[in-house]
């Protein structure tokens, strides 16, 4: 078999020794590490199909992989309820930038396309790409696609899923279904793409996508805000909707547990105040008319806001480098994180009104059950994803005796908080491996035997990432 993908894909798109092969078996933050037969990494799309085709022929499990900068290790191939281990593959060689349409406002890229790669293209042509998230140097669009990623402009462009204009897809019995026409409107029946935006490679293997592109913004408003706590926030967030709804670009809530971590190990971050506020909102607005006051704008918010007594201060930034430097203390969260210890990062969504209140009922959770940890927020309060985390120190995860079970642990009771305001477990981080049996135990059962229905449709054998998404009694 190896050799007859070797014929497929030729020697620069075959690993296959076990050194090598490390960096793609092993999630990014070095939690958890998979095995493999090998690393396949086809450069079109005819060479994908015939890649898969032969893995359905073989009974090969199949594990794509992206920029691998996933938090639930959702592309660490792990062998199948049969013992299988199956083949990585690897979109890095699928780089291309197709086409990109001006007057239809859509890219049509290559699977495999970074994150960043895509910006600068769609800068070139006059338009943005408004995907905007910490791993977007290494970050590739399939993988991107697959989770229905978010980032901090959700609030004003949506996530993955809303910029989706269409999707090329090599199925699991290796047949190619293209749907990259990036048609406004198209009534003609179930709209499947829809699908495959969150699967996480469970479905079949994303190869090319038609994204929409939006008008650039170049006319910006940015602020750093000290608040009193988080149901200041969302009052303030509640005023700038009504004097700036449509303008609103990132609402961004950080505890000051969380930036202290930024400025302890990165370099070259600069926080605009002395003391880093207990509670700090990073907000960005952004209009395509150059004549739009946006600055006098969120000057008038925030100054009502101060006589109110709901901000403590707010500084206003003088420059793009000034608001820059905002977002890079922002973007600059994940590194900060992994540097310090053990993180169990919860990917919460709950109503925007209802985010102080979960944000209370978690801490009052995790004193009272994990008092060995520090926890840090991250919160797109705009669209009321909170990431809710525990920080533990790597002396005491060592002293485990299962990490994995008390990982869980700290999950479920976590989640659980927000099962209370009925939010959701997963908001943009997707499930992977780590979650299965959280789907499992919170979706609503009808829900849940219907995905296992359209996975065995799908893929029969079970070889499109088997154990991520779906436990194996589910498919």
């Amino acid at each position: 078999m190896l050799e007859q993908l070797r014929a497929i894909v030729g020697d620069k798109g075959l690993i296959t020794d076990p050194g090598e092969m490390e960096p793609w078996i092993t999630d990014w933050r070095q939690r958890r590490r998979g095995q493999a037969l090998c690393v396949v990494s086809p450069a079109t799309t005819a060479e994908v199909s015939a890649v898969v085709a032969l893995c359905a022929a073989e009974g090969q499990p199949v594990f794509p992989v992206g920029g691998n900068t996933g938090l639930c290790f959702g592309a660490v191939p792990e062998s199948d309820r049969q013992g299988k281990i199956g083949v990585v593959l690897s979109l890095r060689r699928l780089n291309r930038i197709r086409a990109v349409d001006q007057a239809t406002g859509i890219a049509t890229v290559d699977a495999g396309v970074v994150l960043g790669d895509l910006h600068e293209a769609a800068v070139r042509a006059g338009r943005q790409f408004p995907l905007h998230l910490g791993s977007e140097g290494s970050a590739q669009i399939g993988g991107l696609i697959s989770t229905n990623a978010g980032g901090t402009g959700v609030v004003r462009y949506g996530p993955m899923r809303d910029l989706v204009a269409g999707l090329e897809i090599v199925l699991a019995d290796g047949r190619v279904l293209c749907d990259l026409a990036g048609l406004r409107k198209d009534n003609t029946g179930y709209m499947l793409r829809h699908l495959f935006i969150g699967a996480e490679g469970t479905l079949g293997i994303i190869t090319g996508a038609a994204l929409r592109l939006h008008p650039q913004t170049p006319n910006t408003a940015h602020a750093w805000v000290s608040v009193v706590d988080p149901a200041a926030a969302v009052s303030l967030l509640t005023a700038l909707q009504g004097r700036a709804g449509s303008y609103i670009q990132a609402f961004e809530l950080v505890s000051a547990s969380q930036f202290e971590l930024v400025r302890r190990h990165e370099e070259r971050v600069r926080i605009p105040f002395a003391e880093i506020p207990a509670w700090s909102l990073l907000i960005e607005l952004g209009s395509e008319d150059a004549t739009t006051a946006l600055n006098g704008i969120l000057e008038e918010v925030l100054g009502a806001a101060l006589e109110s007594g709901g901000i403590i201060d707010a500084i206003m930034a003088a420059s793009e480098q000034q608001a820059a430097d905002f977002w890079h203390v922002r973007h600059s969260v994940s590194e900060a994180n992994k540097k310090e210890g053990i993180g169990i990062v919860h990917d919460v969504a709950v109503r925007t009104s209802d985010a102080a209140a979960f944000i209370a009922a978690a801490d009052k959770v995790a004193a009272e059950r994990f008092p060995q940890a520090v926890t840090q927020v991250v919160c797109h309060l705009g669209d009321g994803n909170v990431h809710y985390i525990l920080m533990f120190q790597r002396e005491f995860w060592n002293s485990l005796a299962d990490e994995d079970a008390f990982a869980l642990e700290v999950e479920r009771a976590i989640h659980d908080a927000a099962a209370v305001f009925e939010g959701t477990f997963s908001a943009e981080h997707g499930v992977g491996r780590k979650l299965t049996q959280e789907l499992e135990r919170l979706a609503d059962p009808l829900r849940y035997e219907l995905m296992g229905r359209v996975k065995a449709l799908f893929d029969p054998q079970n070889l499109m990432n088997p154990g991520v998404l779906l436990t194996a009694k589910a498919v």
